[in-house]
């Protein structure tokens, strides 16, 4: 009979390393925050907020306001929207599309936020033409002008309900948003009664101007969205966390920060991150 080796005769079976990848944990933002694993899964969040959202409005009013932010971050979203099945209940006949801010561009240069919006959205949707609302960034009284059209849209729905329903923002990484950029002087305004819409210029601007909804008007709509993505913006929701531990922050803090100046007075604000953009 052959006896067994003894067990130190055996090569050792280690066994294979492995990490355990948790969520990082939703930062302290003001309002509602909703992280998601990555990029694609926090579009579908919110996609699926603002068809509800839709659907509310369009149910109490008859017709349901939204605002569209440019740039790379928001683009998946606005995809999704379009062409994933489940959010064809979107009812883009009762909706009106609105430009959050537009660089003073012609609709058909490539930096035009516009026609981004346009070739996603308005070509393949049945939204009404006269229901699309492109800012007409070159004109001298854009900003006037932008203003008008929205009071004129808005008047017929009773007086404190005539506001946006819903507001899709981005953050940039020196923490602008809209075109609402750091100590600009659209920040500064102090009209009264306080402008809806301005023109945004100057050395703080990134060129070119700009003509962008104001921190009022974006702070008077029923649900304010941030979508904010990727690694490289975690540095600047680290400040807006720390900003606002101690409470509302102090006008100077925000001019250095504007989407610190995002504070709606009568409706939701909502973070929509993923693990990138969160804080360790």
């Amino acid at each position: 009979m052959q006896w067994a080796q003894p067990r130190s005769a055996y090569p050792a079976v280690m066994p294979e390393p492995f990490e355990v990848h948790r969520p990082p944990a939703a930062p302290r933002l003001p309002g509602k925050v909703v992280v998601r694993p990555d990029a694609g899964d926090t579009c579908d969040a919110l996609a699926t907020d603002v068809v509800s959202q839709a659907a509310a409005c369009i149910r109490q009013f008859g017709d349901f306001h939204i605002a569209l932010s440019g740039g790379g971050t928001p683009l998946p979203l606005y995809q999704l929207l379009m062409f994933d099945p489940d959010y064809r209940a979107l009812n883009w006949r009762k909706t009106h599309l609105w430009i959050v801010d537009e660089r003073r561009v012609p609709f058909d240069d490539a930096r035009s936020n516009y026609q981004q919006i346009h070739e996603i959205i308005v070509e393949h949707s049945d939204i009404p033409k006269d229901q699309v609302h492109p800012i007409l960034a070159t004109r001298d009284d854009a900003d006037t002008h932008y203003e008008q059209a929205l009071r004129e849209s808005l008047e017929w729905r009773e007086k404190g309900q005539d506001r946006l329903d819903c507001v899709i923002l981005g953050m940039g990484g020196d923490g602008h948003t809209a075109s609402l950029f750091p100590r600009s002087r659209a920040l500064r305004d102090g009209s009264t009664p306080p402008r809806m819409v301005l023109i945004n210029s100057g050395p703080e601007v990134t060129p070119p101007d700009r003509v962008t909804m104001t921190q009022h008007l974006i702070n008077a709509s029923r649900m304010v969205c941030v979508l904010v993505t990727g690694e490289a913006k975690r540095a600047t929701i680290a400040r807006v966390a720390a900003a606002t531990a101690g409470g509302d922050p102090a006008t100077s803090v925000a001019d250095e920060l504007p989407i610190l100046s995002i504070k709606p007075k009568a409706g939701e604000l909502r973070w929509y991150l993923d693990a990138d953009a969160c804080p360790r």
